[in-house]
């Protein structure tokens, strides 16, 4: 046997923090030389940390990057391990995002990443540029500085593989698994038997299980020992990276790290048999035809031994695992309160202050916060010391106390308010405060009518004029104005608990507002401009209205909050007007479409590029039987009137936690114009054109004794939204919680 012990990481790495990133690297490679590892592969811009984004552009950005790989050379740290390290170098003026490979303090090949991530979330491109000259080697002058320090003065850089004594290591980055002609495959062909991967990739709902399969599929085909890292945590920015780094062996996954976790430093390690990468290839005729044909790749070539002698039994591979993956219920779960942790920490904040309405989203919210608070508490009896600290410091523990149990650590960190108002009901201010008391947060019940009142008669001293809502006979704009008066009034007070609420408890520093606005309303803009949807930060902005009711499904029965039960049953309101006995203000009801119909919308307007003729197109094809073309006009129509009237909100968009691929954000993810002709009129046009062309086929086949179309009884049920609705009132619908 050729045996080998290998070492990958997750690390979670904060943009710009040198001294912290660096502290997290170094403690990488301790662990995987305390477990006997010879090869440790660390995730991409693990110096400087993947989000620096422009920052990538400041000159001062590579040097510092520089000033940490010679602190990292000049210890002892590199002594009989293959490192790599990621990090931006610029070479020939031009700047590139690269994979350092070092050994005994020297550097062996640098490698830059030959194909960027340039769209979702990700813009590469704008920082820097892919190596165009695959399987081309060039010779690096190094940095003066550097080369001084640590007596080298050349390097390796390009595209190119490292071959040893007893095996051949080759590298690709990130995005570079994911493109159809991915480099392990002709690195395979050429006999490079250990692939390495530093990666950057963000947690998406749902999208785990495309990432390993691509794993196990890259030493499926071809063979050979596959090591991938990544982030993990919340480095600066929306994403939160989701770590799960892992080995696998021809197809086989061996070793696994944690997808979400508040450690610092995960370092997960294998004993792999590069003989049976031999005999794996050996066994595929067809793969040994082409490997004989493949051209000569370039080879760093490395005096030395990767793999170990071994007496019988002392060593042995590592057998495969079985992937672990999380359902998306628990994702919601875990994925923002670890992201939310990170942010809490980090910030120098000293908790959370939340707007709970006793509604799906607020509640939702509170259950994230409540499972951070279960993950702190878990870590800390776990004995891990930075989760320790950091727990202590925003709790304002004393020295001699252990956080021990989540709902004592929650009243530390997470103050409740419900704020009512005449428009409110006691089911919700009672489901607020059932909810607030299972987690354990602080909470509080105040009334907002007299600050109302207050702005309600200022308005009449200028004016003379008292607005009236629209059941009481006041017109559309009265209505909308009293109803975004309370919403934004609660964002004012929010800020002001904010700010207050820790003097008052004779603590110091502020709290972070939680927003929680969930993706579908945002894409239909059914939330107003500055109100409580505003805060500091959204931890369900990009979570869909259907997965959080599932959530609140799952979290009742796994996070302990049974109150998450009777919250998901009630209908989504947003009780902002005067409830009567024959009119309940329902958020469905209010924008005219469901929330299932708005993730439809929302999917195939991002996901599958549909403009309003091709969205109207697929959707006749999805509901036929159910809606006649001139129905599916309609709702297409209304949604992409809302959406544009409503597309301005997004510039102001609470910066939210991202885990939905069609998510409307506008600052980063969802690049289009917030101003738009709401009347579509071209395109509006092209499907009244089709929708009369459908009318007339569908005459003609009945002329002809044919029917293939929705009867009437099932259609005239199907108003605007599917709900019911009367047509007029679906047109006066309001423009969605606030202009």
């Amino acid at each position: 046997m050729r045996l080998i012990k290998v070492a990958t990481c997750n690390l979670n790495q904060w943009a710009m923090d040198f001294d912290g990133n660096l502290r997290r690297i170094k403690l990488s490679i301790q662990k995987a030389k305390q477990k006997g590892a010879v090869l440790r592969v660390g995730p991409e811009l693990e110096v400087t940390g993947y989000g620096c984004e422009d920052h990538f552009l400041e000159p001062d950005t590579c040097t510092h990057a520089w000033e940490c790989l010679q602190d990292i050379l000049l210890s002892d740290l590199t002594n009989n391990i293959v490192c790599s390290i990621g990090m931006p170098v610029e070479y020939c003026g031009v700047r590139y995002n690269c994979n350092v490979l070092c050994q005994n303090g020297h550097i062996l090949l640098i490698r830059p990443k030959l194909y960027l991530a340039n769209d979702g979330n990700y813009r590469e491109l704008r920082w820097f540029s892919a190596w165009k000259n695959p399987q081309h080697l060039e010779e690096m002058q190094l940095p003066f500085t550097i080369a001084k320090a640590i007596s080298q003065s050349k390097v390796p850089f390009g595209d190119a593989c490292l071959s040893f004594l007893d095996t051949t290591l080759g590298i690709e980055t990130c995005e570079e698994l994911f493109t159809p002609l991915s480099p392990h495959i002709s690195l395979a062909l050429r006999g490079v038997e250990i692939f390495v991967n530093g990666s950057g990739s963000h947690h998406q709902l749902r999208k785990l299980n495309k990432r390993l399969e691509l794993i196990r599929a890259a030493t499926g085909r071809v063979g050979g020992v596959y090591l991938y890292a990544n982030q993990q945590g919340c480095d600066g920015g929306r994403l939160y990276f989701d770590g799960c780094a892992c080995i696998a062996v021809n197809g086989d996954v061996v070793a696994q790290g944690s997808q979400f976790s508040l450690q610092d430093v995960e370092v997960l390690t294998a004993c792999v048999d590069l003989d049976t990468v031999t005999s794996y290839r050996g066994a595929i005729s067809s793969l040994r035809e082409q490997a004989s044909q493949q051209q000569p790749f370039p080879c760093v070539k490395v005096d030395a031994h990767l793999t170990v002698d071994h007496e019988l039994l002392a060593s042995f591979p590592s057998f495969p695992i079985e992937v672990r993956y999380h359902v998306p219920e628990e994702e919601i779960a875990l994925g923002p309160a670890c992201w939310l942790w990170d942010y809490l920490r980090r910030s120098g904040a000293s908790g959370f202050l939340l707007p709970l309405s006793g509604g799906a989203d607020s509640s939702s919210v509170a259950a994230i916060v409540g499972s951070m608070c279960q993950l702190v508490v878990k870590a800390v009896s776990e004995g891990d010391t930075q989760v320790l600290a950091d727990a202590r410091r925003v709790g304002h523990y004393d020295d001699n106390t252990l956080p021990g149990d989540s709902k004592e650590f929650a009243s530390r960190i997470l103050q409740t308010v419900y704020m009512g108002s005449e428009n409110s009901s006691e089911n919700t201010r009672r489901r607020a405060e059932l909810l607030a008391k299972q987690i354990g947060a602080s909470h509080c019940n105040l009334k907002i009518d007299a600050v109302v009142s207050a702005l309600i008669f200022l308005f009449k001293s200028v004016t003379g004029k008292t607005p009236q809502y629209k059941v009481n006979g006041g017109s559309n704009a009265e209505n909308l104005a009293l109803q975004n008066l309370q919403a934004r009034i609660r964002m004012v007070i929010a800020f002001m608990l904010a700010s207050l609420m820790p003097w008052v408890r004779s603590k110091p520093g502020f709290l972070l507002v939680l927003g929680s606005a969930n993706v579908d309303e945002a894409l239909r803009g059914y939330l107003t401009k500055y109100d409580c949807s505003s805060a500091d930060i959204n931890p369900i902005g990009g979570i869909s209205k259907t997965d959080l009711r599932k959530f609140l499904r799952w979290g009742g029965l796994n996070l302990g909050y049974p109150a998450l039960a009777e919250i998901e049953a009630a209908p989504p309101t947003a009780e902002l007007e005067p409830i009567r006995t024959d009119y309940e203000q329902l958020d469905e009801v209010d924008m005219g479409m469901t929330y299932e119909e708005l993730s439809m919308y929302g999917r195939l307007r991002k996901i599958f590029m549909c403009g309003p003729v091709s969205m109207f197109q697929n959707l006749c094809h999805h509901w036929e039987g159910k809606l006649t073309p001139a129905q599916v006009a309609m709702k297409v129509k209304d949604f992409f009137k809302y959406y544009s009237i409503n597309r301005h909100k997004m510039t102001t968009l609470t910066p939210s936690y991202h885990a939905e691929n069609y998510s409307p954000e506008d600052n980063r993810f969802d690049l289009r114009q917030f101003l738009y002709n709401t009347r579509w009129p071209w395109q509006f046009r092209h499907i009244d054109e089709l929708v009369e062309a459908s009318e007339a086929e569908r005459n003609s086949q009945l002329s002809r004794g044919v029917s293939d179309g929705p009867t009437e009884a099932k259609t005239a049920s199907v108003q605007a939204g599917g709900l019911g609705v009367p047509a007029a009132n679906a047109a006066n619908a309001s423009v969605g919680r606030g202009a």
